[in-house]
């Protein structure tokens, strides 16, 4: 490359008017940018003053794509060369429209001093392809297959290319193949490839599955008031989207078949409805059914239990009171033995002396045998502090206790005494 132009700048010493493109064709990706090579001579006296650059015949009158004398702030096409003898041409966001014959203009301060390189350069524009290669040419993509996707430029003869692939906007490998292998849910998405700026049409990989994770919602919930409008939805997680909803309630050993729709509705919930309930979804690739839900009338407390519940109470109160009471009772019980075995002690203390004078057993028998008589006798009780004081003393304040002894005859004399005794304190 840089030979040629040695040579083409060589050359252009000897020559007066000229234009080379040193590329006669260039292939650029649609989207891409590209940069069409120029070199230019003109006779060493004169000097440039503009130069342009026209598109598809449009070479010596315009419109040109561009024009240094318009001053064009902001375009697709940009001169990346100079006044001397560069007069390559750039071009940003390569679009189809842009194929075709390019060529160069150049205008200097003679009046004969303007000159068109004719023969110009031809852009064609390519593009990135994608293929997919999957297990069977018509058959869908399921879940555990592999397949491989590959980017191809139209635009041959080129450097190595730099393949980045991309899966919903993010870079996902670098170079020409994708493989994906062990596919399931997560590998679903857009995939597009880039090169040098261009990218590729996308392309999409939906990885299909049967229905999974399956679940069945209550409204208002599980457990309701009778006579609750109760709603039970089933759902489900499938590709293609599940076909087929079943629900199904649990009696004992019976399941019995409700109905084919995403949502089974009670009107009025009542006890009758109680159960276990699941759903099955289902769609090409398989079904799956949902754990079971258990939905039931709360069941508020009959009559008999509140009686129940008033009899316990009442039963707790009359234990809780007799065994206050039989505590009680022991603790007092418990005193009043204190009590008694504190006086029993006092009064073993004192000792109590009687004086019984003889009866005179030469009294008349003359009376009957059943008569009685009743016989006064004193009895002293003195203290055994009293007995301790001189025994020459004598206080008038001790007590006299009167024993009235009833004596009734007997045949054979001997008399039998019962005692009355009474308390006679002067």
């Amino acid at each position: 490359m840089k030979g040629v132009l040695v040579l083409l700048f060589l050359g252009g010493a000897f020559s007066s008017w000229m234009v080379e493109y040193p590329q006669k064709e260039t292939c650029a990706l649609k989207g891409s940018s590209v940069i069409l090579p120029c070199y230019y001579d003109y006779p060493e006296s004169l000097v440039v003053e503009g130069v342009k650059w026209g598109h598809k015949e449009n070479f010596f009158d315009g419109p040109f794509i561009y024009d240094s004398e318009l001053n064009q702030t902001w375009s697709r096409f940009t001169y990346s060369g100079d006044k001397n003898h560069n007069c390559s041409l750039r071009i940003d966001q390569v679009e189809d429209g842009d194929a075709g014959k390019f060529a160069f203009r150049f205008i200097t301060n003679s009046d004969d001093g303007k000159f068109t390189g004719e023969e110009g350069t031809m852009l064609k524009i390519g593009d990135l392809r994608i293929s997919l290669v999957k297990p069977k040419e018509n058959d869908v993509i399921k879940e555990g297959n592999s397949a491989s996707l590959t980017c191809t430029s139209s635009c041959d003869g080129g450097e190595p290319s730099p393949f980045i692939w991309l899966k919903d906007g993010e870079v996902v490998h670098n170079g020409s193949v994708l493989s994906l292998t062990d596919m399931s849910s997560t590998h679903s998405g857009n995939y597009c490839c880039t090169y040098n700026g261009a990218t590729s049409g996308g392309i999409r990989i939906d990885v299909e599955f049967g229905p999974k994770n399956t679940n069945v919602e209550v409204y208002p919930s599980e457990e309701v008031d009778e006579g609750t409008n109760v709603t039970l939805i089933c759902n489900s997680h499938a590709n293609p989207a599940v076909m087929n909803y079943t629900w199904f309630k649990k009696h004992r050993n019976n399941v019995t078949v409700l109905g084919e729709q995403r949502k089974y509705s009670f009107g009025k919930f009542s006890q009758r409805d109680d159960g276990q309930y699941f759903c099955r979804s289902t769609n090409k690739h398989g079904s799956s059914n949902s754990s079971d839900v258990t939905v039931k009338v709360k069941v508020p407390p009959t009559k008999l239990s509140a009686k129940l519940i008033v009899i316990l109470s009442c039963v707790v109160i009359l234990v809780l009171l007799v065994v206050t009471s039989v505590a009680a009772k022991i603790k007092f019980c418990k005193n009043r033995i204190t009590s008694t075995e504190t006086d029993c002690e006092e009064e073993t203390q004192d000792n109590i002396y009687v004086n019984l004078p003889d009866f005179d057993k030469s009294q008349s028998q003359e009376e009957t045998q059943n008569d009685s008589y009743i016989v006064y006798t004193p009895v002293q009780l003195k203290r055994k502090s009293d007995m301790e004081e001189q025994t020459d003393s004598h206080d008038e304040s001790d007590s006299v206790i009167y024993s009235v002894v009833c004596r009734e005859s007997h045949p054979l004399g001997d008399l039998s005494d019962r005692t009355v005794t009474g308390d006679d304190r002067d």
